[in-house]
């Protein structure tokens, strides 16, 4: 797996598991809803660090609690 579907499959899942709608949470994390959309809909393949953590902030989670998933155990190698 990349780590773009990761993260997509990542957010997703922790929107699913808290109740909220992807537009609820581009609301509390302050991050767009196109850049959410767009990171869902896998239109953004490379969401940035500092993204990821405004999300992590509106869910109340960890960098590290966002990571630490089964989803990034065996990501591919991605040689650019």
């Amino acid at each position: 797996m990349k780590i773009s579907n990761a993260v997509k499959m990542r957010i997703a899942n922790l929107c699913e598991s808290r109740g909220i709608t992807p537009n609820a949470l581009s609301y509390t994390c302050g991050v767009s809803q196109s850049t959410i959309k767009s990171i869902l809909n896998d239109e953004s393949k490379n969401p940035t660090i500092a993204t990821i953590k405004k999300i992590c902030d509106g869910l109340d989670i960890t960098i590290f609690d966002f990571f630490n998933d089964e989803l990034f155990y065996d990501l591919e190698q991605e040689i650019q």
